[in-house]
């Protein structure tokens, strides 16, 4: 997955839907990381269990922001761990239908293009390109190409979400460049 440049794109102020939310998570420590570092083991436990993960509900957790809260721990009978529900605050990557949104080819074939948008594949049928644009399958590599533009992997397009779905622990989306302002970016 690709949160690293998802975190250059937040971080760069380019666009991204990105969002501030307050979540929770349930952390399980072994008795030997309660002590007085209690607070940095469940601070890295939460950043190594949750960045980069997807919620079908959320979406991709870009980055933990803060640990909020993590309450009184309950003690697993048996084995002895320490349990915590932990409260934190996270930047999280959600797309939704109607959004407009920058993002890099990665495939091209006859059926159309895949681009990402940080961890998200987007799919845009060739049903959804412009009616110019040809799919060129003996160029190397593939390509759309119109008059003047070209469309292969590693171009930078704007795309607008058609359509999305969310799966338990995965986003899907199909996007169009059909429109006016969308398509390849200079």
């Amino acid at each position: 997955m690709q949160f690293s440049n998802l975190q250059q794109h937040v971080l760069s102020g380019t666009y991204a839907p990105v969002f501030d939310k307050e979540l929770t998570h349930t952390i399980s420590l072994h008795p030997s990381f309660l002590g007085p570092q209690l607070r940095h083991h469940v601070t890295e436990k939460l950043y190594r269990d949750v960045e980069g993960t997807c919620t079908g509900r959320y979406g991709y957790i870009v980055t933990v922001l803060a640990l909020q809260d993590f309450g009184m721990a309950k003690v697993i009978p048996g084995i002895g761990s320490a349990e915590f529900q932990v409260r934190y605050k996270a930047i999280v990557f959600r797309p939704f239908k109607g959004e407009v949104c920058d993002g890099a080819v990665s495939i091209v074939n006859k059926m159309g293009i895949f681009v990402d948008i940080g961890p998200l594949q987007v799919f845009v049928s060739q049903h959804l390109i412009p009616s110019d644009f040809e799919f060129e399958p003996n160029s190397n590599p593939p390509a759309y190409q119109s008059e003047d533009q070209k469309i292969e992997k590693d171009t930078r397009v704007r795309l607008k979400i058609v359509g999305t779905r969310v799966d338990a622990t995965e986003l899907f989306a199909i996007g169009t460049i059909k429109e006016d302002y969308l398509g390849v970016i200079q």
